[in-house]
């Protein structure tokens, strides 16, 4: 381990002003050294990839500082680079074009940024493919690029945000293998790597230490130094062990059902958000806990058997347990006697659990208290959105106001009509929901 090349004091980052004031970061303090791969694992809505943006310089933190080197960072970092999860590869460019586009920005001669871009594009394995277009190439390939052309400035801090998200799971495999690689064998010039990702068996494969964060506002909730040494073992039982302490930490345990809840929008507390999933998700996860009681309740083994991302799984898990379905415990998962009913019921009678348990949630409550208040129990989407984003970011209460709509409609407490964007209030009556 070196002197820190980056150092977060204090980090900070809000949007709006006023009402609308948005925090999405608070309070982050952190240090990445030389030498090292860190990952950034956390929840959707955690703030990681504004965290990446602050350090890059791509945005302006509101509070707190960043030091490179010591310094204190002033506009964007030109030691540093990203690589995004989309391509950004210009279609009209070929590969070779592609990586000598940011050299040709930086004032790098003609034959010089020839020669490094085919160099590095050998490095990353695509050397014959300078002169295709993206268009050619697969969605691994046009990663490659992506990560060559990022190379090609030789930033001494390498940033990733979730590069390998858009591939498909074989594409995304080799990419890591090979990046990998190219960072422990040091033929790349980049003194540190930062990588921001959902999946918890990439951060574990990759990193060297995992920054777990959660949100509301995001915030660093543990440091893990990964000690295994590379390669690793994927099936050994000290990585087994490692992946199963970190899903652990992620989906918590569960708290006391108002603890668990939150408070409604404009009082006190924290409004939790509802995880935006549709029913039938819901329902799977609770009749796969139902159907195999004997093992299913490891967090880690569930993700493995049914094929999923960590981040999607966690979600998921969410959801039933703020539907008190299951309760979570030291990384493992158990239905509790109300998901067991709800897995057993008939269609009708899990309408009825369902909308039972969607009248205690605060958030719910808030948008029914919302449409009797209006006079004729109803009001426009756009009303309920507007008024949530005084909790969340704009788009964040959309998804908000479109759960609630379908979480309600299945338990047949509202109703939508689509054409004219206005939210009913379901007359008492048809389903038993008290």
């Amino acid at each position: 381990m070196h002197a820190p090349l980056v150092t977060l004091r204090g980090l900070g980052k809000a949007y709006g002003s006023g009402a609308r004031r948005f925090t999405a970061v608070s309070g982050v303090n952190l240090e990445i050294a030389e030498g090292e791969f860190v990952a950034l694992l956390g929840p959707s809505g955690c703030g990681k990839s504004t965290l990446l943006r602050m350090i890059t310089g791509l945005i302006a933190p509101t509070e707190g500082e960043v030091l490179y080197r010591g310094g204190r960072l002033e506009g964007v970092n030109p030691h540093a680079t990203i690589v995004f999860q989309t391509f950004a590869l210009f279609p009209w460019l070929t590969v070779q074009e592609n990586v000598e586009v940011v050299l040709k920005a930086r004032g790098v001669p003609p034959r010089v940024r020839a020669r490094r871009a085919l160099d590095l594009l050998d490095r990353v394995g695509l050397a014959g493919f300078d002169n295709a277009y993206p268009r050619e190439l697969s969605g691994g390939m046009r990663q490659k690029v992506g990560f060559a052309r990022a190379m090609a400035v030789e930033p001494e801090l390498l940033c990733l945000d979730e590069p390998f998200s858009a591939l498909d799971v074989l594409s995304a495999e080799t990419l890591r293998g090979e990046l990998l690689e190219l960072w422990t064998s040091g033929k790349i010039p980049t003194r540190a790597i930062l990588m921001v990702s959902h999946n918890i068996d990439e951060a574990v494969f990759m990193a060297d230490r995992i920054v777990i964060m959660d949100k509301d506002p995001g915030h660093i909730v543990r440091v893990m130094p990964v000690d295994l040494p590379h390669p690793r073992q994927r099936k050994s039982p000290e990585y087994l062990a490692f992946v199963d302490r970190v899903y652990a930490l992620l989906a918590g345990q569960t708290l006391t059902e108002d603890e668990e809840l939150g408070t409604a929008p404009g009082q006190p507390g924290h409004t939790r958000r509802l995880p935006d999933l549709t029913i039938n998700e819901i329902a799977g996860l609770v009749e796969r806990m139902a159907d195999q009681p004997a093992h299913g309740g490891d967090i880690y083994r569930l993700a493995e058997e049914l094929h999923v991302s960590s981040d999607y799984l966690l979600k998921a898990i969410e959801a039933a347990e703020l539907l008190g379905f299951v309760t979570i415990r030291a990384g493992d998962m158990e239905l509790t006697p109300l998901g067991e009913t709800f897995a057993e019921a008939s269609i009708l009678a899990r309408k009825e659990i369902f909308g039972s348990r969607l009248r205690r949630l605060p958030l719910v409550v808030w948008l029914l208290d919302l449409l009797r208040a209006s006079g004729n129990r109803q009001i426009k989407f756009e009303v309920a959105e507007t008024a949530l984003s005084l909790e969340f970011p704009r788009a964040e209460a959309a998804r908000q106001v479109e759960t609630m709509i379908n979480w309600g409609r299945y338990a047949e407490i509202l109703s939508y009509d689509d054409n004219s964007e206005v939210i009913l209030l379901e007359p008492e009556g048809g389903v038993h929901l008290e």
